[in-house]
């Protein structure tokens, strides 16, 4: 079992930054990928961001260049730094963890809503 903690959200004004962490904890595991996604209110949780162990990352076309994922392997935490920020990325932000530990599994956490204001 893997348990993933969100920090981070809140309320910020349009161009504005706010950084998000996401804290992995468990008993051995390892983990293969952390993504960053997004639901706002009325629309499909979307993929933000993601980072793999091999440290390689993707990001959706709408972040690109205004969102950086990173992490500190030391402690299991990926974080997701946003810039520039904008009204319609209002959302409430998942993390999701895909881990191996006795099998492959992938793993949510409870989420954190970022609200970003005109």
């Amino acid at each position: 079992q893997v348990q993933l903690a969100e920090s981070g959200g809140g309320l910020v004004q349009a161009g504005g930054s706010l950084g998000l962490s996401c804290a992995a904890s468990g008993r051995s595991f390892r983990i293969n990928a952390i993504g960053w996604h997004r639901q706002a209110p009325g629309k499909e949780r979307e993929l933000v961001a993601v980072i793999r162990s091999s440290g390689s990352t993707n990001y959706a076309d709408s972040v690109n260049g205004r969102f950086t994922i990173f992490r500190n392997n030391a402690k299991n935490t990926v974080y997701l730094q946003m810039n520039s920020l904008k009204p319609e990325e209002t959302a409430v932000y998942y993390c999701n963890a895909d881990v191996t530990g006795t099998g492959r599994m992938k793993y949510w956490g409870q989420g954190t809503k970022v609200t970003v204001s005109s």
